[in-house]
């Protein structure tokens, strides 16, 4: 019996996990552990003969100083996206849980915003940078809004990450709503007899509370703004004077566009440590600080 019944649960656990993960490595674990090989190749492209040259590509890497000011760059707008992505998601999120008649209205409205994808977003927003706002300033006398934004090297890097918060802060606002209903009613209710106002019932009853939710949108909002690139290829292409190239697009255009394709693959094996660092020890750090109800 003890024998089956082990059968049975291996037989259980490959009909229903079996698929999944050899799909996953299909997709993902394979591609990486391939991706790896390659960069210890000397290559222009995927089609060329595969000539080894060690960690002649890493070298190669770590000297492109292209690489590592995209890679500064992108910090910058790590920053920038993550604050404000999680302030106004959570902001949209204690909003339409408030009680208001039409926060059911106002939560598809929020995250209609990230069903768009980010190429036609970008292109969207494109055309409001360049010929709307302008339009608009000249008719009513704004010099700043006259204008182009994507003409200019700082308006332009603000340009992509005010459309960033725009189309992600709708998603993060789901998963903070999930968290502000799952605290207990009767926390609330006790701190409002002990006399809490609504800012101290905020700072020390829900923040704290919501800690788990900040780890998954932080979580995310993190990988999101280092891998962005279909945006930043859409509404700037990098430009203008590279001012707005990410790391991301740095890597495709180092394999693909200039024909460097071994450099190419060690850069993105390096932008993924430094993204799984950062993103682990985010995870780790954040979640120290959760508390129970």
């Amino acid at each position: 019996m003890k024998r089956g019944s082990k059968l049975a649960d291996w037989g259980n656990s490959l009909l229903f996990l079996g698929p999944t993960t050899l799909f996953f490595a299909m997709t993902v674990i394979i591609p990486f552990l391939y991706g790896i090989y390659l960069t210890l190749f000397k290559m222009d492209n995927p089609t060329d003969p595969m000539v080894f040259s060690g960690i002649y590509n890493y070298l190669n890497a770590m000297n492109d100083k292209d690489f590592w000011e995209s890679l500064w760059l992108t910090l910058k707008f790590v920053f920038a996206t993550v604050f404000f992505v999680n302030m106004v998601g959570f902001g949209l999120a204690y909003l339409v849980t408030s009680g208001m008649k039409i926060q059911n209205s106002l939560r598809t409205a929020y995250f209609t915003p990230n069903l768009i994808g980010g190429l036609l977003l970008g292109y969207i927003w494109q055309f409001i940078f360049v010929q709307s706002l302008p339009a608009i300033g000249e008719k009513m006398g704004i010099r700043w809004l006259e204008l182009g934004w994507l003409g200019d090297p700082d308006m332009a890097f603000w340009a992509l990450v005010i459309v960033t918060i725009w189309q992600t802060s709708g998603y993060m606002m789901i998963i903070f709503i999930a968290g502000l209903i799952s605290i207990p009613k009767d926390l609330i209710e006790a701190s409002t007899i002990d006399g809490a106002g609504p800012l101290r019932r905020l700072f020390n009853v829900t923040l704290p509370l919501m800690v788990p939710s900040f780890v998954v949108t932080v979580f995310l909002s993190l990988k999101n703004a280092f891998m962005v690139y279909d945006l930043n290829f859409a509404l700037t292409k990098g430009g203008p004077f590279d001012s707005t190239k990410m790391v991301s697009m740095h890597v495709v255009n180092k394999a693909f566009v200039e024909s460097n394709y071994g450099t190419g693959q060690a850069e993105a094996i390096i932008l993924f440590v430094i993204v799984a660092v950062v993103t682990g020890f985010q995870v780790y750090s954040s979640k120290k600080m959760e508390v129970e109800a």
